[in-house]
């Protein structure tokens, strides 16, 4: 083989593997509260506000801090440093991305999902598919033609 068709498929080879590990390492996984305990590592936790009443907003600080519950009703304090999201406290489910340092979960972003807004508070998602209407028989043309 040619020397440059040797060194071009080793840069191809090498860049690959390179975009490989570059990718894995910027994965950050779901981990239940108490991995995140013991891992320490950069990782992704979901729940609920486990009590909207006692979210604290520091504005000088730029720090929000809350309580996140499990679907295990495990629960752990998060620290956010950065503008609170928008309607924090009506929030369906939060995902916090960060660190366990410190007896609290560092959290370098957040991602809130809110309800619909519309959809009706309670109300069950409409079946898929086009909407049906019964319409009442008529008899004759709507037309009234021939």
């Amino acid at each position: 083989m040619k020397p440059k068709l040797i060194l071009g498929l080793l840069l191809v080879v090498a860049s690959i593997a390179f975009g490989v590990t570059a990718f894995r390492n910027s994965l950050t996984p779901y981990i239940s509260f108490a991995e995140a305990r013991r891992t320490g590592a950069s990782s992704q936790v979901n729940g609920t506000l486990a009590d909207p009443a006692s979210v604290r907003y520091d504005v000088d600080k730029s720090e929000l801090a809350f309580t996140l519950k499990d679907d295990h009703g495990a629960v752990m304090p998060v620290v956010y440093k950065g503008v609170k999201p928008a309607n924090f406290e009506q929030a369906t489910s939060v995902v916090a991305i960060g660190t366990y340092k410190d007896g609290r979960f560092a959290a370098d972003q957040l991602l809130v999902k809110c309800p619909s807004k519309y959809q009706a508070e309670g109300a069950t998602p409409a079946a898929s598919g086009p909407a049906r209407t019964t319409a009442p028989a008529t008899s004759g043309s709507a037309t009234g033609g021939m």
